[in-house]
């Protein structure tokens, strides 16, 4: 591949991914909207902000579907935020399975985050996320600064 070319598209790995960590996201915002309704219905009652409530879940669910988003449209960024979203999903996973004593729900939530993580870290991905030339190895991708070292020695080249 030239330099004048432009990186190679995310692999269906990392798409995957996006999706697969999309779902937690909108089941916080459902959650959310559920909180609410629920919380609208009943008496107020001291102590229990309903609304700071609501704001936490759908601040969650917006950061989730952000970089779900970013994963499924092939953006470089989103690899970081999404797997921190795939150890949460199998942290919040353990605890729901184990301490919670509700495996119907623990252990899909689990599968979600593990299976996020390994397609994250699938070779196809890292040499996405690395900017790597076919004819490159992992540590002279990183070397050469990965995909913003690419994108500078395009511009060098553009400017001879």
């Amino acid at each position: 591949m030239s330099l004048t070319e432009k990186p190679p598209s995310a692999p269906a790995e990392v798409r995957l991914a996006g999706v697969l960590t999309a779902l937690p996201g909108l089941g916080l915002l459902a959650l959310g909207v559920v909180v609410l309704v629920r919380g609208l219905e009943s008496p107020p009652r001291p102590g229990n902000n309903i609304w700071a409530e609501f704001a936490t879940y759908a601040v969650l669910a917006l950061a989730f579907l952000a970089a779900s988003t970013g994963l499924v449209l092939g953006r470089t960024w989103a690899r970081s935020p999404g797997v921190v979203v795939a150890l949460l999903l199998v942290g919040v996973g353990w605890y729901v399975l184990g301490p919670s004593g509700q495996p119907a729900w623990g252990a899909p939530i689990a599968v979600f985050g593990v299976a996020a993580l390994v397609l994250l870290f699938r070779r196809p991905s890292r040499a996405w996320a690395l900017g790597q030339h076919v004819d490159e190895t992992e540590e002279e991708a990183a070397e050469r600064g990965g995909l913003a070292g690419r994108r500078a020695e395009r511009e060098k080249n553009e400017e001879d």
